[in-house]
């Protein structure tokens, strides 16, 4: 009977230890080891304009998890996206969870018209000469970047299909609740 509670005490340790080896395997497995040359390292730093007219800059939300969603006014999937990323913003924003919704039009008319009539919660950003979008290799849209409260890229999902919303906003869940 004496040793019991040496045991339980080693169980709870054990349970402790792979719940963070779960935690920290499924961190990792958000971005695919070497397909994305920023996997893991600190996110590249801007400063754009809002369609709001405000100047926001990446830098300014660490301690956020923050969600770059690159988009076109002519990418119809752009437009799913960032309606999701919209429900999922309103719901996690308390939690330290913040969406940008960066745009690579060449034409600042569409692009504005599409940003008003998404009527998102988050802002949305202009990238006219599409230098933020060079920094993060964007190289297909949709494109969703996830950097963690300590400002290093951990999520990259590339071209979005229709319904495939479950599987990203589940790892962006787990990214918040770290």
């Amino acid at each position: 009977m004496s040793n019991e509670p040496n045991f339980r005490n080693r169980t709870r340790w054990s349970r402790r230890v792979a719940l963070a080896l779960i935690c920290l395997t499924a961190s990792w497995s958000l971005v695919a080891a070497g397909k994305y040359p920023l996997a893991g390292k600190p996110a590249p730093d801007f400063a754009l304009r809002s369609t709001a007219g405000v100047n926001l800059r990446l830098s300014e939300q660490r301690g956020d998890v923050v969600v770059l969603s690159f988009w076109s006014s002519r990418c119809n999937t752009c437009r799913a996206q960032l309606a999701e990323l919209d429900r999922l913003h309103a719901t996690y924003r308390p939690a330290g969870f913040i969406v940008f919704g960066v745009n690579v039009d060449d034409n600042p008319g569409p692009a504005l018209e599409f940003a008003r009539s998404q009527s998102v919660s988050f802002p949305m950003l202009m990238d006219p000469a599409k230098q933020v979008a060079r920094e993060y290799l964007v190289d297909a849209l949709p494109m969703l970047v996830a950097i963690d409260r300590f400002g290093n890229v951990r999520m990259v999902r590339r071209d979005d299909k229709p319904n495939s919303a479950p599987e990203y906003l589940a790892a962006l869940r787990r990214l918040i609740d770290e």
